[in-house]
């Protein structure tokens, strides 16, 4: 007979790595032509989408640090949690999301991965039939904004975990 005893548990986690540099502390000027390209990158896009594009661009190039922003920054948008842990698997989970946001995260795919050194027409044409002009050069722009951010964060290694929604607005 096998008896269970009410004593907690302690869970031991591996201790967090410090960044390798602080990198906005050292080059402040690049740090804030980031931060007005990001602000000007934000213009006129849809909230949801615009975090959907940046919590999947992170996933992707594997940025803890802003899929750990990120997401909390959708949460306390009013975001789901289904559709942020369905972000991973979007493909296979089309009917969370509109058609918008499938050309949008299409378009996210290609931009960061560039596999093939380009984005395929049929991605570009997608997403360009449900945007107008003006509205994909933003959605472009965002993808190309948080591609660089993640650069910086995996570059540097920027721990996850510490963020507040919000902070950095």
């Amino acid at each position: 007979m096998t008896t269970h005893t009410d004593t907690p548990t302690t869970v031991e986690y591996v201790p967090e790595q410090p960044a390798r540099l602080e990198w906005a502390k050292h080059a402040p000027e690049v740090y804030r032509a980031m931060v007005r390209l990001e602000t000007a990158a934000r213009k006129g896009l849809d909230h949801t989408l615009y975090e959907l594009v940046k919590i999947r661009a992170s996933q992707i190039n594997h940025c803890a640090f802003c899929i750990d922003m990120h997401t909390k920054d959708a949460l306390a948008a009013g975001e789901s949690v289904e559709r942020i842990v369905q972000l991973s698997a979007w493909d296979e989970s089309r009917h969370f999301y509109t058609a918008k946001e499938i050309a949008a995260l299409e378009l996210t795919e290609a931009v960061t991965v560039l596999t093939d050194g380009f984005v395929p027409d049929e991605v570009y044409d997608n997403a360009a039939r449900h945007f107008e002009e003006a509205e994909l050069a933003q959605v472009i722009a965002a993808i190309t904004v948080i591609n660089a951010w993640n650069r910086f964060g995996v570059t540097c290694r920027m721990a996850p975990g510490h963020y507040e929604p919000g902070q950095y607005k």
